[in-house]
């Protein structure tokens, strides 16, 4: 099968054949129709992660996925041939990814069933971002009235964030340049908005002269806004910054259980969820597709498998 890896330690993303896998007890082989491009898997390309989990070469990258269920290995229960399903590959290593024709993944984790009409290419790029999203709000906690910053509100778990924080009935402060990026998180539902180039803790004083309840810290410094936080304020962060940096922060790291899983395929069916995906590429094309990463983006990037 066709497929993005990295053939050995310090070796360059190539598209190639690899052998398609076959699943073992208690795992799901999908076809993979649809999957994007997350930090995760330019930091697995760059050789960062070495060291800090294991590497089975020929690592096919990508964690997130969408596609049909192909097969099905012994034991499993909850799926069957024909599923269209989504999620995120979580496994103990590295080896197994969503750039390629097919992937096998643990029914217990990181894997949920579709409903019928959602787009495959937005499932594709929902699993992980999402993920992070739910994970980090549930441990901030918004509440109606209470006022939200978004540090990093423009990438792919930023603009989900926004919609869910604004849904609870939340203020929300997001940080986005002056044009295209500020059009795209009002689009989003934000209400107020601050220049991440410029004095972001100055403006958001400016916005929210009495502080803020919750900062969702994605980007940027985090050490420089906890001073904006109310008497009972708190931070959460997917960038490291958790309770030993500060009292009221808290680091996540996206678990991508059933029932977030799930609560997300729901909304993104009933029109409550939108994942905006900004460009869409095909496997080949991922290569290139990592330098337009790295340069930023506004939601999603996707990339079409099948």
């Amino acid at each position: 099968m066709k497929a993005v890896v990295v053939s050995e330690h310090g070796a360059k993303v190539e598209v190639t054949d690899v052998a398609k896998p076959e699943p073992a007890a208690g795992e799901v082989l999908v076809k993979v129709q649809a999957s994007s491009i997350n930090g995760f898997d330019l930091s697995v390309a760059g050789g960062h992660v070495v060291g800090m989990m294991e590497h089975r070469y020929p690592v096919v990258l990508g964690k997130d996925f969408a596609g049909t269920v192909e097969a099905v290995g012994e034991g499993v229960t909850r799926f069957a041939a024909g599923d269209t399903v989504f999620g995120v590959v979580t496994k103990a290593y590295l080896g197994d990814g969503g750039f390629g024709e097919y992937v096998t993944v643990p029914e217990a984790v990181g894997l949920a069933k579709l409903p019928e009409g959602v787009d495959i290419n937005a499932a594709g790029a929902l699993g992980l971002a999402g993920t992070a999203a739910v994970d980090a709000l549930t441990a901030a906690a918004p509440q109606s009235g209470e006022t939200v910053l978004v540090s990093g509100a423009t990438g792919g778990v930023g603009a989900i964030v926004l919609q869910y924080a604004v849904a609870a009935g939340a203020t929300v402060i997001a940080t986005a340049k002056p044009g295209a990026e500020e059009d795209f998180v009002r689009g989003l539902g934000a209400h107020q908005v601050v220049d991440h180039t410029g004095d972001v803790p100055a403006q958001v004083r400016a916005a929210s002269p009495d502080g803020v309840d919750v900062i969702v810290h994605l980007a940027g410094d985090a050490a420089a806004l906890v001073h904006l936080l109310t008497e009972k304020g708190r931070v959460a962060s997917t960038m490291g910054f958790g309770a030993d940096q500060h009292p009221a922060a808290t680091f996540v790291y996206a678990n991508p259980a059933e029932a977030t899983l799930d609560r997300l395929a729901g909304d993104l069916a009933a029109g409550r969820l939108t994942v905006p995906v900004g460009k869409t590429y095909t496997l080949t094309e991922v290569p290139a597709a990592f330098g337009d990463f790295a340069g930023g983006t506004l939601g999603k990037i996707g990339i079409t498998v099948s």
